[in-house]
Parts: structure tokens; sequence; C-alpha cells
């Protein structure tokens, strides 16, 4: 059971498992972000855990939250193929905190690491290539903060050498970004 893991994570580093709880199958464990390397290889690699699939990696932002109790909660989902068990790793960080990288435990979380820096701005300490995955480099900010202004216009670019036969971008009678303008609910709309 996903529970036992959970026991056997405060077995091994006592204090630093600030949290857990099982709900519904839902294990849960919040640990300090001092431990999120050693945690993780904890997991893979102890015999009575044996987590070796690593399903997901990102990051929730909780701008109001006291910043010394860190803004970002960065969660890992890993899996047991042979045990038929998962659980979920969460921690803390500070908008000006670095977490350890997971890729040298993981290989999965290489991409996974990016999107969370492009999408939220958590840097990963010793990540082999920390830059944008999903936004284009010149993009100003981070998307998936809460405090990011959804109506924020972004630099215009000129096309890059060797892209002057994409198609450019739409007309103002063309299209209109998503959720950008307030739309009216009528029946021609719909």
């Amino acid at each position: 059971m996903s529970k036992q893991l959970l026991k056997n994570l405060v077995e091994q580093f006592k204090e630093s498992v600030l949290e857990t709880s099982s709900d519904c199958g839902d294990d849960v464990a919040l640990i300090k972000p001092d431990i999120w390397h050693a945690a993780a290889k904890f997991l893979r690699d102890d015999p009575r855990c044996r987590c070796d699939y690593f399903s997901d990696l990102s990051a929730v932002d909780y701008p109001d939250r006291e910043p010394e109790e860190g803004r970002f909660e960065v969660y890992l989902i890993l899996y047991s193929v042979a045990k038929k068990h998962r659980v979920r790793l969460k921690t803390r960080v500070r908008d000006d905190e670095e977490l350890a990288t997971l890729t040298d435990v993981y290989l999965g979380a290489n991409w996974m690491e990016r999107e969370c820096y492009d999408m939220f701005g958590v840097k990963f300490r010793g990540h082999p290539d920390l830059r944008r995955i999903l936004m284009y480099e010149e993009f100003q900010g981070h998307p998936l903060r809460k405090d990011y202004p959804a109506n924020k216009t972004q630099p215009l670019l000129r096309y890059r050498e060797g892209t002057f036969d994409k198609l450019g971008p739409f007309l103002t009678d063309e299209g209109m970004p998503l959720n950008r303008s307030p739309t009216t609910d009528t029946d021609e709309n719909r």
C-alpha cells in the first residue's frame, strides 16, 4: 500500500517530513525542500518502495501565502510498477529559492522541470539545460503565476531568419486571443 510508503519516508527522514495524508488512495507527503532529491532517490532505490515510474512534476502558485512558507508548492508523482502503489511528494519553495534537480534520478524530470521553470519561474539547481520549453525566449514573465496579468501583451518580434514562408499572425478581423476580450453570449456567437 502507498500508506506504507509514507511510513517508510517518515522513518527515513523523520522531522524533514512535515506532514502526510491519505485520502481515497491519494497518499501525499509534504517534505522540506532540502531533502527533495534524497527523498526521490530513496523512493526509487529502497526495495520496500521501488517507485520506478516518474508520472508528473509541476507546481501550484499560492501568491497570498506568507513568504517564509514558500509561494510555490512543487509536487512529484511517482508510481511503482512492481508493487502497484503511487505516492505524491510535495515541497514548498520561495520565489527566490532553488530546488535540487531530479534529472539524475528520473530522466523524465528533465522536460517537466523545464516546463515548471518556464510557466512558474521555479528554478532547479543542477539542471543540465534549464531554459524555456513552451514559451519563446523573449517572453517576459511566467504565465501560470496567479499574478501574471491576463491581458499582458508581449513584445512584438520580427520573424527569425528562415521563417519567411510562415503565415503571419491573425489580422484584427480574423480572430482574437482566447479569453482576452469580453464577448456577448448571443445566439449569433454560439
